[in-house]
């Protein structure tokens, strides 16, 4: 081999050489930068309870007793009815109310409408017996007032056959339930219309049938795969 042959090797050599350590220093360069970047937060969305037993057990309780009431089970018929007052304001009411919101924040719109609207229901008609609203004595005459809540009752019979409507693709539980109140609106509605105490029984006895699938419903909801050794049907129509 030449000197000039030997010379050009060696250059090649070196030049290959300072290529090694460029890369070397390149990879060692970019593996500080990684290892000083602060690690990326990884975000996991809030999770919330299922809102539906809370709200399907208060607005089942505050049913279940004002239809007691109505129904003459235990207490007259024709009696006062202000124990329920409390129910319809705290637990029918209010918590009812929540469960509507926190239905909201899960995305279920029909649950959402149906919880804070029957919370609304029990709210309103509770002031109705509170004596600072004056609402009852606002009425001159009895007759007055009954059609008044006639049509109050009436009202929210139709809102009743909306949502029965809007739960048609839901379950076999769910249908019932707003089935029979939507039943219990009507009779309750004629009995202040036509002044007649049977049909307020008959009110009543639907209402105390539409407490009972409710809370049905509510339990379905509460017995979970997780949390019990069995489960109940409500029979899903979707």
């Amino acid at each position: 081999m030449s000197a000039e042959a030997a010379a050009v090797n060696n250059n090649n050599q070196n030049i290959h050489l300072d290529d090694s350590r460029s890369d070397l220093e390149a990879k060692f360069n970019n593996a500080s930068h990684y290892q000083q970047q602060q690690p990326i937060p990884i975000y996991a969305a809030p999770t919330i309870a299922n809102p539906g037993p809370l709200g399907l057990s208060s607005f089942a309780l505050t049913t279940f007793v004002l239809s007691l009431h109505n129904a003459g089970a235990g207490v007259p018929a024709d009696g006062p009815n202000n124990v329920v007052v409390g129910l319809g304001i705290f637990y029918g009411g209010l918590i009812q109310l929540l469960a509507g919101m926190w239905e909201f924040r899960t995305g279920n719109t029909f649950g959402a409408t149906a919880f804070s609207s029957y919370g609304g229901f029990w709210l309103s008609f509770a002031s109705i017996f509170i004596p600072g609203f004056n609402i009852l004595g606002s009425y001159p005459e009895t007759a007055v007032l009954k059609q008044s809540l006639g049509i109050y009752l009436l009202s929210w019979a139709i809102f009743t056959g909306i949502m029965l409507i809007a739960s048609h693709r839901s379950s076999v539980g769910l249908v019932s339930m707003f089935f029979c109140l939507f039943i219990t609106f009507v009779l309750l509605s004629a009995a202040e219309f036509n002044h007649s105490l049977t049909t307020q029984v008959a009110g009543g006895a639907f209402g105390v049938v539409t407490a009972v699938i409710a809370w049905y419903n509510a339990l379905s909801g509460l017995l979970t795969k997780d949390s019990s050794f069995f489960l109940l049907p409500t029979g899903r129509l979707n």
